[in-house]
C-alpha cells in the first residue's frame, strides 16, 4: 500500500540521519564527520542536502551539523540567525541538565522522602 503521505527515504538518507541522531545535545559535528561516520569520506555536499531533505526536524537535529569552519551553514535551507538560536538555547539546556547530573546520579533519596510519599505507592484495595 502506497499512501502519498508516507514519506519514501533512500538509504543513503536514513544512515546520514541515524549519523545526525547521535550528536549529544548542546554539541555539533561538522558535514565532514558526518561523511566519515557514515563510511562515505568524499559524499560531504551529499550529506548536507540530505540534511536538508530531513522529515524529522523536531526529532532528528539537523541544526547539530555545521561546516568544517566552525561556520553555521543553512538550516530548513535558509540562511539566518535560526540556526544560531537554536544552537545556543541547546547549550544552555545542556549545561543546566550537567548541573543537576550529580544530583540525579549520585544523591541518595532521603528516608524521610521515601515516608513522605509512601502513599503514593500502596495499592488500593476494593
Amino acid at each position: 500500500m502506497n499512501n502519498k503521505s508516507e514519506i519514501t527515504l533512500t538509504k543513503f538518507l536514513w544512515k546520514v540521519l541515524a549519523a545526525t541522531m547521535t550528536i549529544p545535545l548542546g554539541e555539533t559535528r561538522s558535514y565532514q564527520w558526518v561523511a566519515r561516520k557514515i563510511g562515505s569520506p568524499k559524499a560531504v555536499r551529499a550529506v548536507g542536502q540530505a540534511l536538508r531533505r530531513n522529515p524529522y526536524p523536531v526529532i532528528i537535529p539537523c541544526h547539530r551539523v555545521i561546516h568544517e569552519d566552525g561556520s553555521l551553514g543553512a538550516y530548513a535551507g535558509r540562511y539566518g540567525t535560526r540556526k544560531a538560536r537554536l544552537l545556543a538555547r541547546e547549550r544552555r539546556i545542556a549545561a543546566e541538565i550537567e548541573k543537576t547530573k550529580p544530583f540525579l546520579l549520585n544523591q541518595p533519596v532521603a528516608r524521610s522522602t521515601i515516608k513522605k510519599n509512601r502513599h503514593l505507592n500502596r495499592r488500593k484495595t476494593i
